[in-house]
């Protein structure tokens, strides 16, 4: 997980400015495959991410475009194995229409737009929606706040519950995250982050999400110790665990 770092000083802009981004393409096993390259000074190594933006290499500054195709050949079956992955569990566009469907908690509900409605809310299997001026802009907008809004107040309970159980007395702050490669991180100052997208998954899961970083209150690290400790929170960890790894993404409509 995510430790708080010593402070820094910023390097001088004249340096910060020193980094390039590119795009290339590359055939591997007969597929043309295009990929972002991020060059910069501070690098010391070539590193691989795959993830829904696509293929990411980051170089050194001097690293050269032939040691870059390189690794990414040495590594061919795994990117396209990864980028087939992410193809199928990237989520589609959404259509801010009627009858879309919107997760919460792992059940599905229908958006009713409704003009001039009170506010945005759970009816029956619906969610009600005020259709607003700006069509989809504004219904866009209408539910991603009511489910940061919902990713809160289910994050504050659970992280209070599971710290109630450890013992620990002084209650962390808890913050949303918008991180696209982790579903959470806690810092040593007592902070915990939490990605909003959790809330559109079933309670196992955010719980285990959730147990997993208040677990890191006790023990900053993944020691033998830190993994009793999530066992005692959430038994099944293990299991959620898989699940959370195999079968997350479904869950993630927006």
């Amino acid at each position: 997980m995510m430790r708080v770092k010593p402070d820094q000083l910023d390097l001088p802009l004249r340096f910060r400015q020193q980094q390039s981004i590119a795009r290339a393409h590359l055939a591997l096993e007969g597929k043309l495959v295009t990929y972002t390259i991020k060059r910069s000074l501070r690098r010391r190594a070539i590193s691989i991410l795959i993830d829904e933006e696509g293929l990411r290499v980051g170089a050194p500054w001097h690293a050269t475009h032939s040691a870059i195709e390189r690794l990414l050949r040495k590594h061919g079956d795994w990117v396209l194995r990864k980028l087939d992955e992410w193809t199928v569990q990237r989520a589609p566009a959404r259509r801010w229409q009627d009858g879309e469907h919107v997760m919460l908690l792992g059940q599905p509900f229908s958006l009713k737009l409704v003009p001039g409605a009170a506010r945005i809310g759970i009816q029956g299997s619906n969610l009600i929606v005020n259709t607003g001026d700006a069509f989809e802009q504004s219904v866009s907008r209408a539910v991603h706040r009511w489910l940061h809004d919902q990713a809160l107040l289910c994050f504050e309970e659970r992280v209070a519950h599971y710290r109630q159980l450890l013992g620990v007395d002084r209650a962390p702050r808890v913050m949303l995250s918008s991180a696209r490669t982790r579903w959470g991180s806690c810092h040593s100052s007592g902070r915990i982050h939490l990605n909003w997208r959790l809330i559109q998954m079933p309670a196992r899961l955010i719980d285990y999400v959730v147990a997993h970083e208040v677990a890191h209150l006790v023990e900053m690290n993944h020691s033998q110790r830190f993994w009793r400790i999530v066992g005692r929170l959430v038994p099944d960890c293990a299991a959620l665990r898989k699940e959370l790894r195999r079968e997350g993404h479904r869950y993630l409509l927006v």
